[in-house]
């Protein structure tokens, strides 16, 4: 199956089925947290989980993307994947999640670098582009600290959708933080 080593503690690989269950325990105990910025984490489930994985492994399949977990040393500690892989245009847009165990070490910031690198270079994209709420500045320090632009605001400010729109194209990658 798909996967990639970010670093010697990090790697990156496509979920599968019998990772319902640790997906769903990891989003339940950070529902609330998330919940604030994804709103399909109040409705988690074990079957919402497995339904989102057996998509993602369709998704996969259609070369239309992935959904990854972000393994640390074996853990669990949070999901990146694509929303869409659009190979004629060259652009995606890169979605992540991160349980609140693990934030303060710099997983989102390598995982998305890592992801980076394999869209440019083995995917070979023009355009990767992350969406952000406005105010959850752990998220939008992502895409900052790899040289994305902000770009516009989505939606009506101060909605639930109200998202920044940051993008990369390749000629800027700098290949990591």
């Amino acid at each position: 199956m798909f996967a990639f080593d970010v670093d010697t503690e990090l790697r990156i690989a496509l979920l599968e089925r019998h990772h319902a269950d640790p997906l769903y325990r990891l989003v339940l105990a950070n529902r609330e947290r998330l919940g604030r910025w994804l709103p399909w984490a109040w409705e988690a489930s074990l079957e919402s989980q497995s339904d989102f994985i057996e998509r993602g492994l369709e998704q996969f399949a259609r070369g239309d993307g992935f959904q990854a977990g972000i393994w640390l040393g074996g853990e669990l500690a949070g999901g990146i994947g694509l929303h869409y892989l659009d190979r004629v245009v060259g652009a995606t847009e890169v979605g992540y999640w991160l349980g609140s165990g693990f934030e303060g070490r710099g997983i989102m910031v390598r995982s998305v670098a890592a992801t980076c690198q394999l869209l440019f270079g083995e995917y070979g994209l023009r355009r990767v582009e992350i969406r952000c709420h406005p105010d959850n500045a752990r998220s939008r320090a992502v895409p900052t600290r790899l040289g994305f632009r902000e770009g516009e605001v989505l939606a009506q400010p101060g909605s639930a959708q109200e998202r920044v729109v940051y993008s990369l194209i390749r000629e800027d990658w700098r290949g990591g933080a």
